[in-house]
């Protein structure tokens, strides 16, 4: 089975590897979690959970992972090109690491808004992770 800590790491390896959000993200953007301090815009990593939905039992081989984009920009643009980038990155995606064989990530929801009890401009993506074991 592949460990949600493993999956994030193997996700964020590919993110930071992606030269134009970067660029974005002005270098050092991608946060596992968010600091204080932290400058916008960066991308957060929110709820993960690993569950069968057939059964509600855990199941590391079904994971969904949720994306947070933060931006302070005028208006919901940043936010989107962010998302985009993402999606580009991510969508339909599939990451080996470890031993198990593949896993295959696929868009399940995305939305961007304006919180205004923080100001910012909150962008949501969440990835279905689906690991198919070697044989």
């Amino acid at each position: 089975m592949t460990a949600p800590g493993d999956l994030l790491q193997a996700l964020f390896q590919r993110l930071r590897s992606d030269a134009t959000l970067s660029a974005l993200l002005g270098g050092a953007g991608l946060l596992e979690q968010a600091t204080d301090n932290a400058a916008f815009p960066h991308v957060t990593c929110g709820r993960t959970s690993a569950f069968d939905l057939d059964t509600g039992a855990d199941n590391d081989a079904d994971q969904l992972v949720t994306l947070h984009v933060w931006s302070k920009a005028h208006g919901d643009a940043e936010t989107r090109v962010i998302m985009d980038s993402i999606k580009a990155r991510l969508a339909d995606a599939a990451l080996a690491f470890g031993p198990h064989g593949q896993t295959r990530l696929s868009l399940e929801f995305a939305e961007a808004r304006y919180d205004e009890d923080l100001a910012v401009h909150h962008g949501l993506l969440r990835f279905r992770a689906i690991t198919q074991e070697n044989a």
